[in-house]
């Protein structure tokens, strides 16, 4: 516990942090049913995503042997992270999307402002909450990167679990098995490439599925 004291890790943590709130902005002022003002929200992203962050530099480097980021470029991993996030992206399109759509169209954006906010909050978030945090606290828990793998991807379908339960309209156990499946399958891939080639390509891998998005803005589903 420590290493979250020290003023390395403090500092980035905070520097973070605080691109983490300035990107997630956008999607929470789209979000009109809001109770709090948007400085308690920003307040709270900003601290919360400080400590997550801090477990990514305090740990993810120490335990795993990789660092959080790697700007070498490794021309042939980063083809197959495109390769398989145009892959997942084309199953969501045309196997999940349609039906989530119906049943929950605020997921889906309705414009590219709302692509765009939607993917920052995604990519400086959701990452965050669900690949980079959970693992640097588990493979420092149990110091085996096999198992802190494991245990990150059960943590996402846990929360998919939990984000299927609060929908307004029931998810049908056909569509709910096929995002368990591909929620697994993501998930480690995303861990995996997070481990290979650090945080940028596994920004590269989720920006370029959420791109799919892009596909059908302007259709005319509601947005969020």
């Amino acid at each position: 516990m420590r290493r979250l004291g020290q003023p390395d890790v403090i500092r980035s943590a905070g520097l973070a942090a605080l691109i983490t709130a300035l990107l997630s902005y956008p999607r929470l002022s789209l979000w009109t049913q809001r109770a709090d003002p948007m400085w308690f929200l920003e307040s709270m992203i900003f601290l919360g995503t400080m400590v997550l962050w801090g477990f990514v530099f305090a740990w993810h480097a120490e335990y795993s042997g990789r660092p959080v980021f790697i700007t070498r470029l490794e021309t042939r991993l980063w083809g197959l992270a495109t390769a398989g996030a145009i892959l997942v992206a084309a199953l969501l399109y045309l196997f999940l999307d349609p039906s989530l759509r119906q049943a929950n169209p605020q997921d889906f954006p309705a414009n590219f402002r709302e692509w765009l906010a939607m993917t920052l909050f995604h990519l400086a978030f959701v990452q965050l909450f669900l690949v980079y945090a959970p693992f640097a606290w588990l493979i420092r828990l149990f110091q085996n990167r096999s198992v802190a793998i494991i245990l990150t991807v059960l943590f996402g379908v846990v929360v998919l679990g939990l984000k299927v339960r609060s929908a307004a309209t029931p998810v049908p156990s056909g569509l709910l098995a096929m995002l368990v499946i591909l929620r697994i399958g993501s998930g480690i891939l995303s861990v995996l490439l997070y481990l290979r080639g650090g945080a940028l390509l596994a920004w590269w891998w989720a920006g370029l599925i959420e791109a799919r998005y892009l596909l059908t803005l302007g259709d005319g589903h509601p947005g969020p």
